[in-house]
């Protein structure tokens, strides 16, 4: 069984910051890309970061500049620290991962739980 834990999300004021994780845990051969997605309410989920296993990042267009995203490939964690957060930043993000799991031949599509985010005075 694979697992995607997340944990950093909270209340934070305009222009603060924080640090999401995700960690995978379980049986699994690689994994591939890590990445990041929000949804807000009675919007369509949509892309905030993306790296691959290389070190590559994708950024959505509204977070360039402003988040970046790591991981700590040994550890099967992924990280998004987030600055100058807007209140348009305010969502329940997800951690998203492509895991290759132990006797399989490609990887599946994997989430974490979401973590709310809330930006306001």
């Amino acid at each position: 069984q694979v697992q995607l834990v997340e944990s950093g999300g909270g209340l934070v004021q305009p222009g603060g910051s924080l640090r999401l994780s995700c960690a995978a845990s379980g049986n699994f051969a690689s994994v591939y890309v890590m990445g990041w997605y929000r949804q807000a309410p009675g919007k369509q989920r949509e892309l905030v970061a993306v790296i691959i296993s290389g070190g590559s990042t994708n950024y959505g267009d509204s977070v360039k500049g402003r988040f970046t995203i790591s991981r700590d490939n040994a550890k099967n964690t992924v990280y998004l620290q987030m600055n100058s957060l807007k209140p348009e930043d305010t969502a329940v993000y997800y951690c998203n991962a492509h895991i290759r799991r132990l006797g399989m031949v490609g990887p599946n599509d994997y989430w974490g739980q979401g973590t709310q985010v809330t930006v306001s005075s």
